[in-house]
């Protein structure tokens, strides 16, 4: 089965844990601290000895501060709260990536083979049985082939570490932001409440989805299909990413865009 294909921007996904870069950065820290006591202490002298100078001082401060207030908006510290939130992922996702980047099989590694066909040009979309035979990686571009597919734009794989639990982040022909987690699990392992909660932290309020979806190879346990439906995430399991695939189903854009209505 052949279907048009659009280009998939596909991320770089070889950033490493530097060390060295962390222990510089926590040396630097200490130091920094080591200078903000010593200037407090100077500072609190200086206001002892001479309180009138040091209001004048304070004074000054005030008014420039208040003068700059437009530019130190954007050094606010839900920015600082991300990037360290970034850091903080990167570390825990590190050896998972490596493990799934060196346990990749070389014919696995494209989840679909373009075909040129005169000036178009056409991707085999492996059948949603064989996702599970498929890296996280390689399930990851199947899904945004399928996003691509039906006729998204601005389709990416930003999955991986730091990704914040987006997988795939595309606009569909309507403008609607669809952000998708992909789980390429087995039968035998579904889908759990936890799983749905970190990507319900992060999906609205990180990567701004007008509609999140999480696609699986399995199912959803129970709690999870709860908690999904009280945030509005859409949930598609094997059974529902088959007939997508097949266009007997919709695709999760619509589906949630059903519920809205």
């Amino acid at each position: 089965m052949t279907v048009p294909s659009r280009p998939v921007q596909r991320m770089d996904r070889e950033r490493r844990f530097n060390l060295r870069a962390t222990a510089l950065f926590f040396a630097l820290l200490a130091i920094i601290l080591c200078v903000l006591a010593f200037v407090v202490r100077t500072a609190a002298e200086i206001i002892e000895s001479r309180p009138a100078w040091a209001a004048s001082v304070i004074a000054v401060g005030i008014g420039a501060a208040y003068l700059c207030r437009s530019r130190w908006r954007r050094f606010s510290a839900a920015r600082y709260a991300r990037h360290a939130a970034e850091a903080l992922e990167e570390v825990a996702e590190q050896a998972t990536a490596e493990r799934a980047t060196a346990e990749r099989d070389p014919a696995e590694q494209a989840p679909a083979e373009a075909v040129l066909d005169g000036e178009e040009t056409t991707v085999a979309l492996a059948p949603a049985d064989d996702y599970t035979e498929l890296d996280p990686d390689g399930f990851e571009h199947a899904i945004a082939d399928l996003c691509a597919r039906d006729a998204c734009r601005e389709v990416e794989v930003v999955g991986g570490a730091c990704d914040l639990g987006a997988d795939v982040i595309a606009v569909t022909s309507d403008g609607l932001r669809v952000v998708i987690q992909c789980k390429r699990y087995g039968d035998d392992n579904k889908v759990g409440s936890q799983d749905l909660q970190r990507f319900g932290g992060t999906c609205f309020t990180v990567h701004d989805a007008d509609i999140a979806a999480l696609v699986t190879t399995s199912d959803f346990t129970a709690p999870a299909l709860e908690y999904a439906e009280q945030c509005g995430i859409v949930c598609v399991n094997g059974e529902e990413l088959h007939a997508w695939l097949d266009g007997t189903g919709p695709s999760p854009w619509e589906v949630g865009a059903a519920v809205e209505a």
